[in-house]
């Protein structure tokens, strides 16, 4: 869905208002709604956003699943595993 808005895009951004993408409440330039990791371009709608910031589904699972990469990392010693 395209609106025109009266207000910047996004924090990311900056650039002044024009046609904007709307997408989970909040209008995006086309060329600024991409992930924040990848750098996909994304489609309205058919995204993750963490903290304000679009994600793409595998990287916001990536980052922010029950195993992501923000999590307290798991340490193995070899002594954990029985042979």
């Amino acid at each position: 869905m395209w609106a025109r808005a009266r207000r910047a895009c996004t924090p990311l951004c900056g650039f002044p208002p024009h046609l904007l993408k709307r997408s989970l409440g909040r209008d995006y330039h086309p060329l600024c709604l991409k992930c924040q990791r990848c750098k996909m371009h994304l489609n309205a709608g058919q995204h993750a956003e963490y903290d304000e910031r679009p994600f793409c589904r595998n990287c916001y699972l990536k980052l922010f699943g029950p195993r992501g990469e923000t999590q307290i990392p798991l340490t193995l010693s070899v002594s954990s595993f029985a042979l």
